[in-house]
């Protein structure tokens, strides 16, 4: 795992959880997601601490783009997840708000309708729509 920030005790996917037990778990791959959800969670909590290795990883092989980059001036603020649903054994959808900052800037609201699927049974992102306000 390459964190380029101190990692949180509390989880940045929901503050009542420890980071260790939920997403620290998945990101120092002693688990694997269970769901769509948690990998979104997870994947969110990624971009929150900095774990470009596990961002990758968890991103479907045809649709991960090649020059993936963190900016180190954003801060994650919340996630909210919106929905989830399964299509089937092997795909699902999870709609989630998630709010960043970049430097001293306002707040910015991320309204995202994620893609996953199962892959050798392990579940991968592998793309998102922007719903319209």
């Amino acid at each position: 795992m390459t964190a380029r920030l101190p990692l949180p005790a509390a989880c940045p996917c929901d503050a009542t959880r420890r980071y260790a037990a939920c997403c620290g778990r998945l990101h120092a791959g002693t688990a694997a997601a269970e769901s769509a959800e948690q990998l979104m969670r997870s994947r969110y909590s990624a971009y929150a601490v900095g774990d470009l290795e596990y961002l990758r990883a968890s991103w479907h092989a045809d649709t991960c783009p090649a020059d993936l980059d963190l900016d180190p001036s954003v801060r994650w603020l919340g996630l909210q997840v919106k929905r989830h649903r399964r299509e089937g054994e092997d795909a699902a959808v999870v709609e989630f708000v998630a709010r960043y900052r970049i430097g001293g800037g306002s707040a910015v609201r991320l309204h995202e309708v994620s893609r996953f699927v199962r892959v050798d049974g392990r579940w991968v992102y592998v793309d998102g729509e922007f719903p319209r306000a």
